[in-house]
């Protein structure tokens, strides 16, 4: 086999790689040898079919498997001898020309992944803003669960309904004058202020009283689900049937044990330590932002461009896809539009600090165990049929690529809490909208984020949330001999192997 390499320039490699006929031909003898004792022929006693024979029946099957090895054996000798390790799958091309009997000059293009060096962790310092949980949050929860649960009694004869009463109300809703399916309701309840219903059709109903009959007209928000609704104006005919008003829910031990718990200090117990929860992820945030703005800051490597494009290809796709449900699509287009280079800088230091956080994961031993991983398969595997659940995880272990993706959340969680633990840290106790502030400065601060008129989208905001996909290069089995497929849908499964649907 000949290797030779053709370019060399930043972190583009590409080679051709010439692979002798008789390499081939073994392979295909091999082949041979290997299916023979299984073919059955007339004529023929089990096993005992020539070998001939068996070549010229499964011939253009045979050379094919032979073909697809020995491309793979060739690509994993070029990875091994010339010690590169990929950014994304290579591309591999069968020359023109080629058919059985001759040799196979391969060309193979690829991205490698830059040489990084590991950080030392001496002097990387960090600030925790600790926020303690106020007793007058805990109140304020406290009294939410109470609104929630109050309940509603009929209101004096002739009162006209206000803002916190509840109707109970028939409705038919209409489309120039014709009904539409799912507009029409009996005795159902409705609080006026509540904002359950649509934009408009609440209010319109102060000030009606138990046997009143009025029309009303309101329009469809523009990102309602049902298609045939959206924006569109609707008149709804409205009986009132009842008018009732909220009673008074007491905040004590009772009310607690309705809500299934013992006492009222055991509810307060559990909100607090919700809020504790909520405000430990905040911190954490903060922190982490905060560390990987110093990582950035310390490191500035070349990536490979086509792992900044799927990146980026991955936050273009989720702001189309938000754009499409604003009021004006064309003219959130158009912002995105104007601002697609900063992005494209965002989706640089995502893979930057992907590459840099899978690297001194791997330098200092972080890693994600087999039971941590059989818990994410477990947890993933829930939003599928419980009779797909098998399959899902079948895929997951022979996809590398997907079992990657699975796994690469926990190991940068990891690697950050890693981190943490060799960073100094000084605690500092701040408020709740203190905390919040600083998280929206280091967002705003961050290279390339969106200007401060309209907060960047979760995708592109958080540039650190996403580390560097595992990568395996693997030549395709050639679908035809003029030429192999790009070698990136070498780890495709057959229909059968896919991940199930999703519920």
């Amino acid at each position: 086999m000949q290797i030779v390499e053709t370019t060399n320039e930043g972190l583009k490699r590409a080679y051709t790689v010439k692979i002798p006929a008789k390499d081939i031909a073994a392979k295909i003898d091999g082949e041979v040898a290997k299916i023979t004792p299984q073919v059955r022929m007339p004529g023929f006693r089990p096993g005992k079919v020539p070998a001939n024979l068996v070549r010229k029946m499964h011939g253009p099957a045979l050379h094919q498997e032979a073909l697809n090895t020995t491309v793979r054996e060739a690509m994993d000798k070029l990875l091994a001898d010339h010690k590169l390790r990929p950014a994304m799958q290579p591309e591999v091309s069968l020359g023109e020309g080629y058919e059985e009997g001759k040799d196979a000059e391969l060309s193979v293009a690829v991205e490698v992944l830059p040489a990084i060096t590991v950080p030392s962790f001496e002097g990387l310092a960090l600030e925790k803003l600790v926020v303690e949980v106020a007793e007058a949050e805990v109140d304020e929860q406290v009294s939410r669960l109470a609104s929630g649960a109050k309940s509603f009694t009929d209101a004096k004869k002739g009162k006209k309904a206000e803002t916190g009463d509840q109707l109970i109300i028939d409705f038919v809703g209409k489309l120039d004058g014709v009904e539409f399916e799912g507009g029409k309701a009996e005795d159902a309840a409705l609080e006026i202020g509540s904002g359950r219903f649509i934009p408009g059709f609440e209010e319109q109903l102060v000030g009606t009283k138990v046997g009143d009959e009025k029309t009303i007209t309101v329009t469809f928000p523009a990102d309602y689900p049902a298609e045939n609704l959206k924006g569109k104006d609707a008149q709804f005919d409205i009986t009132v049937k009842a008018v009732k008003v909220a009673g008074e829910t007491k905040i004590d031990d009772e009310f607690a044990k309705n809500l299934g718990l013992e006492s009222l200090e055991q509810l307060k117990g559990l909100l607090r330590g919700q809020i504790e929860q909520e405000l430990a992820g905040l911190t954490r945030t903060q922190m982490k932002r905060a560390l990987l703005d110093q990582l950035a800051a310390g490191h500035d490597f070349d990536v490979p461009p086509s792992m900044v494009e799927a990146e980026f290809g991955q936050i273009w796709a989720q702001l189309q896809q938000e754009a499409q449900n604003e009021e004006d699509p064309a003219a959130a287009m158009a912002e995105i539009e104007a601002e697609k280079e900063d992005y494209r800088r965002i989706a640089v230091r995502r893979v930057r600090l992907g590459l840099l956080l899978s690297e001194i994961g791997q330098a200092n031993g972080v890693e994600v165990s087999g039971q941590e991983m059989q818990m994410l398969v477990a947890q993933a595997a829930q939003q599928y049929r419980p009779e797909d659940r098998q399959r899902f995880a079948e895929y997951i272990s022979q996809d590398p690529l997907a079992a990657a993706q699975l796994r690469a959340p926990l190991f940068e969680d990891k690697v950050v809490d890693f981190l943490f633990d060799k960073a100094e840290v000084t605690e500092r106790k701040v408020s709740r909208e203190e905390l919040q502030a600083a998280i929206e400065a280091e967002e705003a601060a961050e290279p390339a984020a969106k200007p401060a008129k309209k907060a960047a989208p979760k995708k592109a905001a958080k540039a650190e949330e996403k580390p560097a996909k595992e990568t395996k290069a693997k030549a395709e089995k050639p679908a035809k001999k003029e030429a192999a497929p790009k070698a990136e849908k070498a780890e495709r499964k057959p229909a059968a192997k896919k991940a199930p649907a999703k519920k």
